[in-house]
């Protein structure tokens, strides 16, 4: 009965790690969508790990360095597509409006909903505000131009974070 139990939870042990480490890669491919907040899927994902497998010393700070890095991420995904449409003339409101509504279309219709009614809002809000066509759209450009920054920066910043869960992993074996 002693081996059984032991098989069980070398079983479970392994299952857990094999099924975070999905939820982290998964949640990091994921960050395609514009919408979807990877890093912070990552982020909880890294956190259930050291509550569940322990915080070494090593393993706190480096999920502080990767909580830093989760938080850096939200704020320059945010940043860099509302500078780019800004940069283009786009309102503030324009650009609420937008988020908003990619927030609320990515639940109604997932997995893309707001990724492309994110944009068709920003151009209907900038062309009812402007009655130019042209300039909407040059301003929606703008937006998407900023997604693909924004892409960029989420990745790598995911890809640092799993690396420096992978170090708190190997770490934390001893």
């Amino acid at each position: 009965m002693d081996a059984f139990l032991a098989g069980l939870m070398s079983f479970l042990n392994a299952f857990g790690i094999v099924s975070l480490v999905l939820i982290m890669v998964v949640s990091w491919l994921g960050l395609v969508i514009p919408v979807f907040p990877g890093t912070v899927v990552m982020w909880i994902a890294m956190g259930v790990y050291g509550l569940v497998y322990g915080f070494t010393k090593t393993g706190f700070i480096l999920f502080v360095i990767i909580t830093v890095l989760m938080i850096l991420s939200t704020f320059l995904d945010n940043f860099f597509m509302g500078a780019k449409a800004l940069e283009k003339g786009a309102s503030k409101w324009g650009i609420a409006t937008s988020i908003l509504g990619g927030i609320i279309f990515s639940f109604l219709f997932p997995p893309f909903g707001g990724i492309v009614a994110a944009p068709i809002l920003l151009f209907l809000y900038e062309f009812w505000q402007s009655k130019d066509q042209k300039e909407a759209w040059t301003i929606t450009k703008g937006m998407l131009a900023g997604w693909g920054w924004s892409f960029v920066t989420r990745f790598g910043v995911g890809f640092v974070m799993l690396a420096l869960w992978v170090v708190w992993f190997l770490t934390n074996r001893g």
